[in-house]
């Protein structure tokens, strides 16, 4: 696989005081892999995920750059160089009504080492600064978990508020506008 010459998008490099946001690399699958195989990560999203749905996520993350010029970045700490997570905005064609098809979706997972540092806000609201100057005209959305207290603390804090309650997969979701 080292001999193969992979195609390339530019992902732009984005800093925080604490964290540099960049394009997802092959390097990153073993930290992504253990990251969405914890049961803590997946507590609010759904049932753990194997090594294959990890594989399959790196490689929508690396797609949706290709293909829509917007995506996840992955998220190192500066200081360490330590992976904390994934951030972003993406189109995942939800089944999901109202629809959000065509609308950036803001998301966000974090290791669970780095949970309650501030790291996810500080993320996204870098995330939602580069969207905000590229993808102009489209409102970014967000879904989450009523349950998923942290998570609805951070889209608060990103500015974002609650269009309403539906369902996603049979479970209980609030859709969320900026």
């Amino acid at each position: 696989m080292t001999d193969v010459k992979l195609p390339t998008t530019t992902v732009p490099l984005l800093e925080t005081e604490r964290l540099r946001l960049r394009g997802h690399r092959l390097e990153d699958f073993e930290d992504l892999a253990a990251m969405w195989g914890s049961q803590v990560v997946n507590r609010y999203i759904g049932a753990g995920q194997s090594r294959q749905d990890a594989w399959d996520r790196l490689l929508r993350y690396v797609g949706h750059w290709a293909l829509l010029g917007f995506g996840y970045w992955a998220v190192e700490e500066k200081a360490s160089g330590r992976y904390v997570g994934d951030v972003g905005l993406a189109d995942f064609r939800r089944a999901i009504e109202p629809s959000i098809e065509g609308q950036p979706e803001c998301g966000w997972v974090l290791a669970p080492w780095s949970h309650g540092r501030g790291y996810a806000t500080e993320a996204v609201r870098k995330a939602l600064a580069w969207g905000e100057r590229h993808l102009r005209d489209r409102r970014a959305v967000c879904v989450i978990a009523p349950e998923n207290k942290a998570s609805l603390r951070v889209a608060e804090k990103c500015g974002f508020k609650e269009v309403t309650r539906t369902t996603f997969k049979d479970s209980p979701t609030i859709l969320f506008r900026r």
